[in-house]
């Protein structure tokens, strides 16, 4: 009898083992990732996923030297850096969101029109006066006020400066040659703040500032962001209809998922767009882990695309998940 009862203590332990996933990685995604994994988890005796939202920067630095299970990041691996890691990394597209310029100029409550030379201007401080006649003439109507802009950019290693500074490097062959695209880059002017909540809170604390941060952060502080000019001449609110309109004008997608959104072709799509990826190691060894992970996309390509809108991203096009849904079969 005890060995029976034994037996089958044995059983249920090994049937409901604690299978605990550590990742880490962007601030982008973070609120949803966060949601995302909290449901997974009440769906999903045993299961914990305990995910650090320390920038892409320290994702990618992390999963490189395999202190965690799986990373998270604005910004598509480079060459090098795949070659770099013990394990390779498959790339997951989770979501798309916006890169939004958020202000605070006091007196000036409507939303600001910013033109690609404008943003790249006001980074590289040839434009340092919020009456500047570049900023002017793309808002009539509204005064805007004779003080010095105060730049505020990302501390930490980010993949939303990685798409910021992928979108100036586009529409400015100024920036492109002289700063160019990185999750970290030498700003020509500016103070810094680590996180998209240390750059929202920053901003709003300081008046006549100006950050870049993501849409989610902006919405849920209430902060006033700007409507940007794209590359058909027209200026598109930076909204999840923007961003969808972003992925739909791209031409094709790379079979590794491995591609940049920012300043797409298309009339509606707003220019500072993104997806968001999980890196996920080809082999994972741990055959838990390896069960838990896959479980988790399979969920998060289905279910989990519902709470997007909610958290103001958009959720990905149904013939890029069957895509994403065929590389799952990858890991091993």
């Amino acid at each position: 009898m005890h060995r029976v009862f034994a037996a089958a203590f044995l059983l249920s332990s090994t049937l409901f083992a604690a299978d605990t996933i550590h990742a880490a990685g962007a601030t982008f995604p973070a609120p949803i990732y966060q949601k995302w994994f909290s449901e997974f988890q009440a769906g999903h005796a045993g299961v914990s996923i305990n995910y650090q939202p320390i920038g892409s920067g320290g994702g990618i630095r992390q999963l490189t030297e395999g202190t965690i299970d799986f990373g998270a990041s604005d910004m598509p691996l480079t060459d090098r850096q795949i070659k770099s890691m013990k394990r390779k990394a498959l790339h997951f597209p989770t979501l798309m969101g916006a890169v939004v310029l958020s202000y605070n100029v006091p007196g000036v409550s409507s939303a600001l029109r910013l033109t690609p030379d404008a943003i790249a201007g006001i980074y590289l401080e040839t434009i340092a006066w919020w009456d500047d006649p570049r900023l002017a003439v793309s808002n009539p109507g509204i005064s805007l006020p004779h003080k010095p802009i105060e730049v505020i950019h990302r501390s930490d290693g980010s993949g939303t400066t990685f798409v910021f500074t992928d979108y100036l490097s586009k529409i400015s062959p100024v920036w492109k040659r002289q700063v160019g695209a990185s999750t970290s880059v030498a700003w020509p002017t500016g103070l810094g703040a680590k996180g998209n909540d240390g750059v929202a809170s920053f901003v709003k604390q300081t008046p006549f500032s100006v950050g870049y941060i993501e849409l989610l952060y902006a919405v849920q502080n209430q902060m006033t962001f700007a409507d940007v000019r794209n590359a058909a001449g027209n200026f598109v609110r930076p909204d999840l209809e923007g961003v969808s309109a972003a992925a739909a004008n791209l031409k094709a997608i790379p079979a590794d998922f491995r591609v940049s959104l920012t300043n797409p072709p298309g009339e509606s799509s707003y220019p500072i767009s993104t997806f968001t990826w999980l890196l996920i190691p080809e082999e994972i060894k741990d055959p838990e882990h390896r069960r838990t992970i896959i479980d988790f996309l399979g969920w998060m390509l289905t279910t989990g695309q519902k709470d997007s809108r909610a958290l103001s991203f958009a959720p990905l096009p149904a013939a890029l998940v069957e895509k994403i849904q065929t590389q799952i079969g990858l890991i091993r």
